[in-house]
């Protein structure tokens, strides 16, 4: 389908002056399936980790596979802002969904860890444009009135491949082999068709006239980037291995800090072709956008990344399982996400559900830091439903905030800023919260472990020969315990075991009250600082 009639063309080029609810909609098919390859790439894989480790003989270097995939997706974001803005958005987009289906096809022939966390790399080279650059041109085609309600639809996917992602991964990870080949790597192997249907849906639906601008390509900028991400997000993966405060650790520091501060001279300097141009820093809601997405990020991400642990680690649930039980979350998003577009659509305002959507995602922290070991499933159902409220009301609601004020010349880069933040929000969350449970949880558990044995019924029970095996290697002599490996929680008594969850429990509720904590900030800042602006419809 090719749209017709006048087109207004800027600087930036991809800029129709007005479609129909229905073509829209056509455009949005090709970009949702490109979205969702992007967000299912990352929940399918997390899920099956573990598997993918054990055959490839890797199970230590395993964190590589996600930092390798994170460390590319984060540095592309911004670059590929900048180039749709440059050459246009359909081919940049096409660009990235063949560099993602590259990598894809790459990681499923991976025979060693170190092997697929390379093509992983490669992976995130074009995982990294999938999301940006739709919603880049969603802001392209529509007004800011509008915008909310297309925008929302991406929010519904991300949560759906929140879902989906545990679900497949769970399955092709339980098969030995599907067609003669190892079941998890069906979960790269699966991208490849998808990606050749997104990319066929593209190159029919897309075609906006784009006038060539000449605009230099901000080399400097991308590889001071470079220096600052790679060493600060290798130490957030591997800090609790090296140790936060390690040579190793504390050299990553300081060569990101140096990294840091060349990409910001290098922005000052290349000005307009900067890949964060300074000046949209001088646009007050933008520097909120951004802001609050970084802030959301590490709650949401941290959240994202704790829940699933007290599902399988306390509630003994398999990855299958746990997916299927935050049905609350995905349900509440998307039901929330297009009421609140419909809303914004309709009235142009969008402040009052930016600050109830923040307001129902720290009561969501709060709820959850309630959890007990046997709390009933609904208790967690209630806190995911007011998490996927929340996120639903607050996303698309950020991002039209960062956008609103934004020319058209820099809607790439602005949207790219957008997703830049967040994901670096979100691997700060992850670290910090990871990082407080593991940290406390040991101490913790020793100390009901402590409480317990002297109940001699309870020594009796650790004395069992089931149970005493089962925690070989997991007792130290001192009285403290080792971590590495949750296995022996599904082969300790249950009774036994209730130390054990109780102290994973305490240290999670931990991690909760901080993200209630950080959630607060970034509810009182938006209550506070955001405008109550009404968008426009032009």
């Amino acid at each position: 389908m090719t749209f017709s009639g006048t087109q207004h063309q800027d600087a930036a080029g991809d800029a129709p002056a007005r479609l129909s609810h229905r073509q829209i909609t056509t455009v949005m098919s090709g970009l949702v399936l490109g979205m969702f390859l992007g967000a299912l790439d990352q929940t399918v894989v997390s899920s099956a980790l573990r598997t993918i480790a054990d055959d490839l003989h890797g199970l230590t270097a395993q964190a590589w596979v996600t930092t390798a995939y994170l460390i590319t997706a984060t540095i592309a974001t911004p670059l590929y802002g900048k180039l749709s803005d440059i050459h246009g958005r359909r081919p940049v987009h096409l660009a990235a969904i063949a560099l993602f289906t590259a990598g894809s096809l790459l990681c499923g022939c991976a025979g060693s860890i170190y092997e697929l966390a390379a093509f992983r790399a490669v992976q995130g080279l074009g995982g990294g444009g999938l999301m940006s650059l739709a919603m880049t041109i969603v802001a392209d085609l529509t007004t800011p009135r509008e915008r909310g309600r297309y925008q929302g639809w991406f929010m519904a996917v991300f949560g759906g491949a929140s879902i989906v992602g545990p679900l497949v991964g769970g399955a092709f990870a339980d098969r030995a082999t599907l067609l003669g080949i190892d079941g998890w790597r069906w979960i790269f192997l699966i991208n490849v068709p998808l990606a050749a249907a997104a990319a066929v849906t593209i190159v029919r639906v897309l075609r906006f006239p784009h006038r060539r601008v000449r605009h230099r390509l901000d080399h400097p900028g991308a590889l001071a980037l470079a220096l600052s991400l790679v060493p600060l997000l290798t130490v957030a993966e591997q800090g609790r291995t090296w140790g936060w405060a390690s040579a190793p650790a504390l050299l990553m520091y300081a060569i990101g800090g140096l990294g840091l501060a060349l990409f910001v001279m290098a922005e000052h300097r290349m000005g307009d072709a900067a890949l964060l141009p300074p000046r949209l820093f001088r646009i007050r809601a933008f520097r909120l956008g951004v802001g609050l997405h970084f802030v959301v990020g590490v709650g949401m991400f941290g959240a994202m990344t704790t829940l699933p642990l007290y599902l399988q680690l306390v509630r003994g649930m398999s990855p299958m399982a746990a997916g299927l039980a935050t049905l609350p979350t995905v349900a509440a998003n998307l039901t929330v996400t297009l009421l609140v577009g419909r809303l914004i659509a309709r009235t142009g305002r969008f402040k009052v559900h930016l600050v109830a959507g923040l307001g129902s995602f720290t009561a969501a922290m709060l709820v959850f830091a309630t959890l007990r070991v046997h709390s009933p499933l609904w208790h967690a159902s209630l806190g995911m439903a007011l998490m996927g409220a929340g996120l639903g009301a607050s996303m698309q609601t950020l991002t039209t905030l960062a956008q609103c004020d934004v020319p058209r010349t820099d809607m790439g880069a602005a949207t790219a800023s957008v997703n830049f933040f967040r994901s670096n929000g979100g691997t700060a969350g992850t670290t910090a919260f990871l990082s407080i449970l593991f940290t406390t949880a040991a101490g913790r558990i020793t100390g009901r472990l402590a409480e317990a044995r002297h109940d001699p019924a309870y020594r009796r029970l650790l004395a069992r020969p089931d149970n005493a095996h089962a925690l070989t290697g997991v007792l130290r002599p001192g009285g403290g315990v080792a971590l590495e490996d949750s296995a022996f929680l599904r082969a300790l008594d249950p009774r036994a075991a209730l130390p054990f969850l109780e102290g994973y429990v305490s240290s999670m509720r931990l991690v909760f009250l901080t993200g209630a904590a950080v959630s607060l900030v970034a509810f009182l800042i938006a209550a506070w600082r955001v405008p109550n602006l009404t968008l426009s419809d032009e």
